[in-house]
C-alpha cells in the first residue's frame, strides 16, 4: 500500500477549480468528426497515384511506397479528428475549453443556415472547429467578458443532440434538403 506523504499529487490541473464541486463532471454528450467515407476515398485514391509516380523506377517500390503514403494519410487524419465532449461543468470543442457557465445562447443550423453561419455570417473573431464533409454546424455563444472571442462555431453531424445537450435550440429553416 502506497503512503499518500510520498506521493502528493502536485498536478494542479487534476484538481477542481476554486469554488466547483469536488467528483465526477458526467459526459452528456460527445463526438468524434471522423472523416466521411469520400475524405478515405480521396486519401487512397491519392496514395494509388503514389504507384504512378514509382512505376516507371520499380513496380512493387510504387506499391510499398502507395502503402506507406496511405499509412501516413491515415495517421494524420485520425490523429487530427478533433472532439466535442460537453460535460455538467465544462465544454471542450478540438482543443478548446471553457467551463460551461460562460456559454450562452446555443443555436443549431441546417442546410441553407448552415452555409450562411460558416461564411458570409461568421465573425472574424470566432472559434471554427470546421470540417468541410459535415454540413450541420452549432453556434455557441460566449458570455465571458475577459473573452474577445463572441462565439464558438463547430461542425456536428448531431446538432439536435449537441444543442439539447447544451440547453439550446435549432434553427428554424424552411424547405431545406437533408444534409449529409
Amino acid at each position: 500500500m502506497r503512503d499518500p506523504q510520498q506521493h502528493p499529487v502536485a498536478d494542479a490541473s487534476r484538481r477542481a477549480p476554486e469554488g466547483a464541486a469536488a467528483g465526477p463532471d458526467p459526459v452528456l454528450f460527445e463526438e468524434r468528426l471522423t472523416p466521411s467515407p469520400g475524405v478515405w476515398a480521396v486519401a487512397l485514391m491519392l496514395a494509388a497515384l503514389t504507384i504512378l509516380v514509382f512505376a516507371p523506377i520499380d513496380l512493387g517500390l510504387g506499391i510499398a511506397a502507395a502503402v506507406v503514403f496511405f499509412a501516413v494519410e491515415a495517421l494524420l487524419l485520425v490523429a487530427t479528428t478533433p472532439r466535442i465532449v460537453v460535460r455538467e461543468r465544462t465544454l471542450q470543442v478540438g482543443r478548446a475549453s471553457i467551463e460551461r457557465h460562460h456559454v450562452g445562447q446555443v443555436t443549431g443550423y441546417r442546410g441553407e443556415d448552415a452555409r450562411a453561419q460558416r461564411g458570409p455570417l461568421l465573425h472574424g473573431l470566432a472559434f471554427v472547429n470546421l470540417r468541410g464533409w459535415i454540413a450541420p454546424v452549432v453556434r455557441i455563444q460566449l458570455t465571458d467578458e475577459r473573452d474577445r472571442t463572441p462565439y464558438w462555431l463547430t461542425s456536428t453531424r448531431r446538432p439536435e443532440e449537441l444543442v439539447a445537450a447544451l440547453g439550446g435550440a435549432m434553427a428554424r429553416q424552411e424547405g431545406a434538403a437533408e444534409d449529409r
